[in-house]
């Protein structure tokens, strides 16, 4: 059996994924298990095997405009299962409405811009860690 802390990185272009998962694991190292989804559908799929392996998932990083399920959509179904977690979008068509409704309705911890800045997403991720998640 499995445990720790889980990065889910969800967006259904694949170039991105791997970005972000490299980016994320340069910095982060092995505090966290890294996974990633190209869709909604599956990233409820990791979410739910992850659960039963016992590991929790920290830090959701979505893109916002995928097909089948939209990031927003995503979030917030997430942040209903899994409340304590930092949700992020990123996005290249910020859609003012939809990260307000994602902030209301599933907790969103923050949001950037595509094309993002390792910087600046390591940045959003460290400080949703010391507000919500200070022994990882």
């Amino acid at each position: 059996m499995m445990s720790g802390y889980a990065l889910l990185c969800v967006d259904d272009e694949a170039v991105i994924l791997t970005s972000l998962k490299e980016q994320l694991r340069s910095h982060f190292g092995k505090k966290f298990i890294y996974e990633s989804a190209t869709s909604g559908s599956e990233a409820m799929e990791i979410l739910d095997e992850l659960q039963d392996e016992s590991v929790q998932t920290v830090v959701i990083v979505s893109d916002f405009l995928m097909p089948e399920m939209k990031g927003d959509e995503l979030l917030i179904e997430i942040h209903h299962r899994f409340p304590s977690s930092i949700k992020i979008m990123l996005t290249g068509q910020a859609d003012p409405l939809a990260v307000e409704r994602t902030k209301r309705e599933g907790d969103l911890f923050g949001y950037i811009q595509k094309p993002w800045s390792k910087e600046q997403l390591i940045s959003l991720i460290e400080q949703g860690l010391k507000e919500r998640w200070e022994k990882i």
